[in-house]
């Protein structure tokens, strides 16, 4: 009896110790009181934000859904009836091909835009209402108008069509596209796949982008979902600006593969007052450029790989007069550096015309001060960009004789043609052609065949030669290297 109530005593007095314990740890006394969860926080994203419903919200009001019809004629290669009535086989085209003449066509397609302005004006792709018969806009809340294009531009795929008694438009704000760096939040609005306004976000995935779209490329890069039907809206910052004008994507489905492209809404800025006056003008300078390879760097002396090679000078062009060479490399048009080749042809165009610029150029090493004019660039006359060959003999080149000329259509009396190539040898590495006629070895005039033997034979092998050469009624630069 003595044991049991022993063994009591000690589960009443561990008992207690533990109902004490319990509420003391439920007083706070040992344990942290239970808290509220808390969204995970940190340091690195510290603005990163956690809703962009309040940006849809205030930005999807000002972007609008744009339907085009374009009308195709019958026509397209069939048998078509024969015009004069008296013709003995119209009888015969008229029973037998009458009900199958093929008959006009309609091809609808979709695209987005965004307001800019209470006038009514809206900005979009080019090629969302280019050749387009018929242009409808669908705003936000329903109402449909018709548009009207004001003006485009195919060099940037950029174009502005307005409405007309449309009210209350609210307009996006410009933001500054410049001002982008690679991580910044993004968002686009869009019409993808005709399925109305939708909202997607991502970051800047790369800016300066070149795609091969045209010589004024500049793109901005963004893994925030774009498909076709978003083309033309806007992609935002977190401010709810238009930093960007959606306008491609890569892909091999058709779909989003969160690499989308954006016009950068500063070069959209500068061409807006001439696309409202409907017709943009650019600058031209007349010459034809290429990239600055290691090669050709080693060959001119030059310290870095940058600037625009001018491989061949416009006659009569703005180049021509001030006194710019064929072989100058323009490293920076009145203060603005030419790093890559193709910043060139967007900086001269973005010059207004009649404006005196200074170009900046390395000539045979040494740098050079060059004021030029800047004139208007026609559509017949447009600045080209030439691709520079890849780096690195076997060829036959042959004096230019009346035959060769008639061959493969030369102006030239004088001088030597390439006639034949081997592929895999280094003339065909350096991406020479038959039919190209070398001008200069080194900067040397080659004059005829015996002058390029001469030349050519004081070069050793793994030498690298600057061959300019003649094609199509354009110049360009090559780099051959000297096989056995």
């Amino acid at each position: 009896m003595k044991e049991t109530k022993r063994w009591f005593n000690k589960i009443t007095l561990v008992a207690g110790a533990f109902s004490f314990l319990l509420v003391g740890m439920l007083l706070g006394g040992f344990i942290h009181p239970v808290q509220t969860p808390q969204a995970q926080t940190g340091s690195t994203l510290p603005a990163a934000p956690t809703s962009f419903s309040g940006l849809a919200k205030q930005a999807s009001p000002s972007v609008v859904n744009i339907s085009t019809v374009k009308v195709f004629r019958g026509g397209g290669g069939r048998p078509t009836l024969p015009m004069d009535p008296n013709d003995p086989f119209r009888e015969f085209f008229e029973r037998f091909f009458k009900e199958r003449m093929p008959r006009d066509f309609k091809q609808r397609s979709l695209g987005t835009g965004f307001i800019i302005d209470k006038e009514g004006y809206i900005l979009t792709n080019n090629h969302v209402v280019e050749k387009a018969d018929e242009i409808k806009v669908k705003l936000a809340d329903d109402r449909e108008f018709s548009a009207k294009i004001i003006g485009r531009d195919p060099k940037t795929d950029l174009a502005l069509v307005r409405i007309d008694g449309a009210r209350d438009l609210v307009p996006l704000p410009l933001g500054d596209s410049d001002a982008l760096d690679v991580g910044d939040w993004v968002v686009a609005i869009g019409n993808p796949f005709g399925l109305g306004h939708t909202v997607t976000a991502g970051i800047v995935s790369a800016k300066y982008r070149q795609i091969g779209a045209g010589a004024y490329d500049n793109f901005i890069q963004t893994d925030a979902s774009i498909n076709p039907g978003n083309s033309g809206g806007p992609l935002l910052n977190t401010a709810g600006e238009v930093v960007g004008i959606n306008a491609a994507i890569f892909s091999q489905s058709g779909g989003s593969v969160g690499i989308g492209f954006a016009i950068p809404v500063n070069m959209a800025r500068d061409l807006l007052p001439q696309l409202k006056s409907g017709r943009v003008v650019r600058g031209w300078l007349g010459v034809m450029i290429q990239h600055v390879t290691p090669e050709i760097k080693e060959k001119l002396g030059l310290k870095e790989e940058k600037g625009a090679l001018v491989s061949d000078v416009t006659a009569g062009g703005p180049a021509e007069k001030a006194g710019i060479e064929r072989g100058d490399v323009i490293v920076a048009v009145d203060g603005e550096a030419i790093k890559e080749m193709k910043d060139l042809p967007y900086l001269i165009a973005s010059t207004p015309v009649g404006k005196t610029v200074a170009i900046d150029v390395i000539r045979k090493g040494e740098p050079k001060r060059i004021k030029v004019k800047i004139g208007e660039l026609q559509e017949e006359g447009e600045e080209t960009v030439v691709s520079e060959a890849g780096p690195r003999m076997g060829m036959v080149v042959k004096e230019i004789s009346p035959e060769l000329a008639e061959r493969f259509g030369l102006s030239e009396t004088g001088g030597v043609v390439v006639v034949e190539v081997k592929s895999d040898s280094p003339a065909g590495e350096a991406g020479l052609r038959p039919g190209d006629v070398i001008l200069e070895i080194d900067q040397t005039q080659v004059t005829g065949l015996d002058a390029f033997k001469r030349i050519m034979d004081s070069y050793k092998q793994g030498d690298t030669v600057l061959l300019l050469t003649k094609r199509k009624g354009g110049t360009i630069y090559l780099t051959l290297k000297v096989g056995d």
